[in-house]
């Protein structure tokens, strides 16, 4: 499991937004460093942007496997970007865990990335 974000000036943070990659194996013993990742994107320079309601990004489309504890993971990331005064959204969701944010309910609570950044169904 890594996770990252991408480079690039503060000044540019309206074209670049704040984007945390999350790929390999999610277990529940990684979401802090995950949510403790967020936050410090968030308290840095590029969190700190005019535009400080832009959602906050999280690209998916890396993880091995969508479970439960990848669910934990984006219920308290999104609750990271809620207490920042932003909204969650999700880049390249599989179909395996858009049902699992169906059927938990969040799927209403974080924005989905359209279809065409969706990773397409089998």
């Amino acid at each position: 499991m890594s996770f990252g974000h991408r480079t690039g000036l503060p000044v540019v943070a309206a074209m670049n937004p704040i984007v945390l990659v999350v790929t390999g194996h999610v277990t529940r013993d990684v979401v802090p460093a995950l949510c403790t990742e967020l936050e410090t994107l968030l308290n840095g320079p590029r969190g700190a942007a005019p535009d400080q309601g832009a959602p906050v990004e999280c690209d998916v489309g890396g993880v091995e496997r969508a479970d439960l504890a990848l669910v934990e993971a984006v219920a308290r990331l999104a609750l990271v970007a809620r207490r920042a005064g932003r909204q969650l959204r999700l880049r390249r969701v599989g179909p395996e865990l858009q049902g699992l944010l169906d059927l938990v309910g969040l799927a209403d609570v974080v924005a989905l990335e359209g279809p065409e950044g969706r990773v397409p169904r089998p």
